[in-house]
């Protein structure tokens, strides 16, 4: 079929005016082997790294149409993983910040939290599903899903400082505390004692502290079990004829509640932060206060509680002239240690807004470095020295000029399309189109409408309250206030002639202007921007002039004027759209057909068509000769919020409340295209005078810039990928996969379409290499599968279709395919093993799934024993042949690294080796000091 008509797409070039969102956390990073000077930060669906000394932003980490709501970056601050509203988690390495390392189907729902071990190897995440996984990040997969919680995960760490690699920790809205055993995936202890949910948790050395909903914040102990103190605490309870598999013979550890933090700000306590080294702990509640706590050294414990014990003595007047020294040091010991001791409060951080986030960094000379996000899209780096209580906090950097901080509501476009003008609650701001950089910024109150002036020089504000301002976009001040209504001033459009404008508002009145210009004193200002005394010079500046006034008796919601100057089309309260004659406001039509109040419309270029967009979701498009409907289009699932005709064409663009953009014909009255929109509610748009440009905005803070390409797009291509988008939402398999033998088994992926398409690849490879073995003895013809992979045998080519798998989508599937064909895939694995010992870990892994999974029926299977005994043996057999290889050639490393030091008489790696000596002498002295405790009880 012929095209009957051509479109052209527009493509998202990118979005702009966001710092950090408020759903997500931020983390300091280290870029170009700074640290302290980098940050990254959630921006809606996208990671954006900023740099706090220039201020702008350096990378930006992106994802299609799902938003960020967790954020963490590795302990060696090389990678982001991002974890999104749909349960995925994405991980980005910032060096090739291009695409993701890795993608990960988690969970059912949004992650909350995201956490890596020391070595950044291991990876746990939360959600609100309730359900925490373990993943491995050099396998790309998940290794275990840990569900015992009954609410959504609110925070969890592992367990490594009391060099226990397999237990994990994790709170929850449930208010419970629970460890868990990473290898058996097992709850061995549960901490009960909260009242309120738990919100946070964070360690310093053996210290947890959980911060709930109350102002006080728990802190525990952790100490590590001796095996042998186990067996004796369990034949003591047995003797006393308690059970022997009690909870303290469960748990490798002890758990003592040793005190509570009081801290100052009322309400829950929102997030808990402990610096890399775990000496500075900070939180915030719901309020603007940070509070900071130091935690001492055992040594300076020691040094706070005699000076304590003094200052008792002095006061009670104790003390004997004649008492000893050596008295006094043995009250200090480790038994009269209290948190106040072990704990000492810095001074606090007062912010200007809520806060959302924070991140901390404990530099050089004691300088603690906070790194806070507020509710009002900015960020700000604080500078807290922890020696010194005298010295205030101080403010070293802010980003707040980047964008808006509060939801944009109104966008315009410059006459020449080069600049961008978005007005919001508190101010007025001009973009650079193509660096999407802020120029201006102006203060002002709630905007709702904006246009610019003929000449770009000055800018049209229409403001909640009512009042009119010209705003001088060079000097970015106000030029003049003008009281043009009593109430919203919701619309303002200019004349077509260029010489006025027409203003509409909540108070029933639609208002003509023309533009005059009138003298005005400009202050000359000198070269670093300071004013110089006394000198003025005089200039002609915009104004306004009342022309006419067109009383109605609803409230205006949106005005409009025709192309050819004849018409005046208003948007009324009462769900109607009136048609005056611009030059005598005699009425000409009245358009009624939309069942809730009209929110937008627009005229076309040549005056024959008026589209309007409704509160009922409904755009409408009329004829301007009859004021006859010419279709009724069900346009969104919310509001209609804007409309606006590309020029010098009949195709109009809209977005609502229901976040979508949306292009349309009016026409043909067909859908052309559906853009990526925001992640909430869509406020406004505007298109550049020539059409090739588009900028919308709305309540996720961002503005979304797109451009018109030369691709051309065919409406049927678009509505089959549509479709197909909306099929793949919805997994045929079903979400649950329920395993008749295996009822109970949970794995730590999700399913998805990736690994239902990957079961589907598995089964037309093993259909096209048993078609091809049975057709290769009369004829070998290449299928054209294998053809395009560039294969020549059947083994290759199911080794690249299981290759080509993504990690995270192989277990499910493999779970997906039915027992038949996975006894051809076993059947076909020793082949595989014997060719291709080079992909032996994916071929291992593949084999123990499949056993796993069907261990029963293939046990039953007496054909099957000679194949398991087969794959076992070739399994054993390649596993120990690599083995060996790698320990030669390790070995081999080591006499190289022997050469090379004594001919160049240096010790390679000297650092990582003293700082690996010095834990080993640690742990040989805790062990040490264990014996001997052992040996004296």
């Amino acid at each position: 079929m012929g095209l009957t008509k051509q479109y052209l797409a527009y493509r998202a070039v990118d979005s702009f005016n966001i710092i950090a969102s408020g759903r997500a956390n931020v983390n300091f990073a280290i870029y170009n082997k700074i640290q302290g000077r980098y940050f990254a930060a959630a921006a809606a669906e996208n990671v954006i790294l900023w740099d706090l000394r220039l201020g702008e932003r350096v990378l930006t980490l992106r994802r299609d149409k799902q938003e960020v709501t967790a954020l963490r970056v590795s302990p060696d601050r090389l990678h982001v993983a991002a974890g999104y509203v749909d349960g995925v988690v994405e991980i980005f390495d910032l060096s090739n910040p291009e695409e993701s390392i890795c993608s990960l189907a988690l969970h059912k729902s949004a992650v909350s939290v995201l956490r890596y071990d020391d070595q950044g190897i291991r990876l746990i995440t939360g959600s609100l599903d309730t359900d925490l996984v373990v993943v491995d990040i050099l396998e790309q997969a998940g290794r275990q899903r840990l569900i015992g919680h009954n609410a959504p995960i609110t925070d969890v760490h592992f367990l490594e400082r009391l060099a226990l690699d397999h237990i994990a920790v994790s709170s929850s809205k449930d208010t419970q505390i629970k460890f868990w055993n990473l290898e058996t995936q097992f709850c061995f202890k549960t901490i009960v004692d909260n009242r309120t949910e738990v919100w946070a948790l964070a360690f310093t050395g053996a210290l947890m502290v959980a911060g709930c909903g109350e102002s006080t914040m728990n802190v525990y102990r952790l100490t590590r079990k001796d095996s042998n103190d186990v067996k004796t605490n369990a034949l003591a309870n047995a003797v006393e004829g308690l059970s022997v598999d009690d909870d303290d013979t469960i748990s490798p550890i002890n758990v003592k509640n040793c005190g509570v933090i009081q801290r100052a700000g009322k309400g829950r306590c929102v997030n808990l932060i402990a610096d890399p080294s775990e000496r500075v702990l900070s939180c915030h509640g719901t309020n603007d206060l940070i509070e900071n706590f130091y935690f001492c050294t055992k040594d300076e414990a020691k040094q706070r509680l005699a000076k304590r014990l003094k200052k008792a003595r002095k006061a009670k007047q104790i003390k004997e002239p004649e008492q000893k020294e050596e008295e006094v040091e043995e009250d200090v010991n480790d038994k009269n240690l209290s948190l106040s001791d072990e704990i000492k409060r810095l001074n606090s951080i007062k912010t200007r807004q809520k806060i959302k986030s924070l991140d901390i960094l404990l530099g050089g000379q004691n300088e603690l470095r906070v790194l806070v996000s507020l509710v009002n899209n900015s960020v700000h780096l604080y500078s807290l020295n922890t020696t010194s209580k005298d010295e205030d906090p101080k403010m070293l950097r802010s980003l707040n000029w980047q964008g808006h901080q509060s939801e944009v509501r109104s966008v315009c476009f410059s006459s020449d399309g080069l600049a961008i003008g978005s007005g919001s609650a508190e101010s007025f701001k001009f973009w650079n189109r193509d660096s999407m950089q802020c120029l201006r910024s102006v203060s002002t109150d709630y905007i709702l409408s904006c246009a610019f002036a003929p000449g770009d020089r000055y800018v049209l504000l229409g403001l909640k309250s009512g009042k009119l301002l010209i705003v001088d976009v060079g000097a970015a001040d106000i030029v003049e206030e003008i009281p043009a209504h009593d109430q919203e001033l919701w619309s303002i459009t200019l004349l077509p002639d260029q010489n006025g404008c027409a203003t509409g508002s909540s108070d029933c009145t639609v208002k003509l202007w023309t533009f005059e210009l009138i003298d005005g004193n400009v202050k000359e200002m000198d070269v670093d921007g300071v004013t110089s005394t006394g000198n003025s010079r005089q200039v002609k500046v915009l104004s306004l002039l009342h022309k006419n006034t067109l009383k109605l008796e609803e409230s205006v919601l949106c005005v409009q004027i025709s192309s050819n100057m004849k018409y005046l089309a208003v948007g009324l309260l009462d769900s109607t759209v009136k048609i005056f004659f611009l030059d005598t406001f005699k009425f000409y039509l009245s358009l009624y057909g939309h069942k809730l109040p009209i929110l937008c419309l627009d005229m076309s270029y040549d005056s024959t068509i008026i589209a309007t967009g409704s509160a009922d979701r409904n755009v409408k498009i009329w004829g301007l000769d009859f004021g006859d409907c010419h279709r009724s289009l069900f346009a969104h699932d919310d509001s209609v919020m804007a409309l606006q005709f590309i020029p010098k064409t009949h195709m109009f663009f809209t977005c609502g409340k229901d976040g979508k953009i949306k292009q349309w014909d009016a026409d043909t009255f067909d859908k052309i295209i559906t853009l990526p929109g925001h992640i909430g509610e869509a406020y406004g748009l505007a298109i550049s005078s020539n059409g090739r440009y588009l900028i919308t905005c709305g309540s996720d803070r961002t503005l979304r810039l797109f451009e018109r390409t030369d691709e051309p797009i065919v409406l049927q291509d678009i509505q089959e990928e549509e479709r197909e988008e909306m099929e793949n939402e919805k997994l045929a398999t079903g979400e649950d996969h329920g395993m008749a033998l295996l009822p109970g088994l949970k794995l730590p992926s999700k399913k998805t379409v990736g690994s239902e398409k990957a079961a589907e690849s598995i089964l037309e490879c093993l259909d096209i290499c048993k078609q091809y073995d049975l057709e290769s003895e009369i004829k070998a013809t290449l299928h054209p599968l294998m053809k395009a992979l560039d294969v020549k045998t059947t083994t290759d080519f199911l080794l690249i279709t299981l290759a080509r798998i993504r990690s995270s989508d192989l277990e499910e599937a493999l779970l997906l395919l039915p027992f038949a064909m996975v006894c051809e895939l076993l059947t076909r694995l020793p082949s595989l093993i014997e060719e291709r010992s080079d992909e032996i870990e994916l071929l291992s892994k593949v084999t123990m799934f499949l056993f796993k999974i069907h261990m029963k029926p293939i046990s039953g299977a007496r054909h099957m024993k000679s194949l398991l005994q087969r794959i076992i043996n070739l399994l054993t057999s390649e596993v120990n042949a690599l083995r060996d290889c790698i320990g030669f050639n390790l070995h081999s490393l080591g006499l190289l690294q022997t050469e090379v030091e004594k001919r160049e008489g240096i010790e390679l790696f000297y650092e990582a080796l003293q700082d690996k000596k010095k834990r080993e002498k640690k742990r040989r002295q805790r062990e040490k000091l264990k014996r001997q405790l052992i040996h004296m009880t």
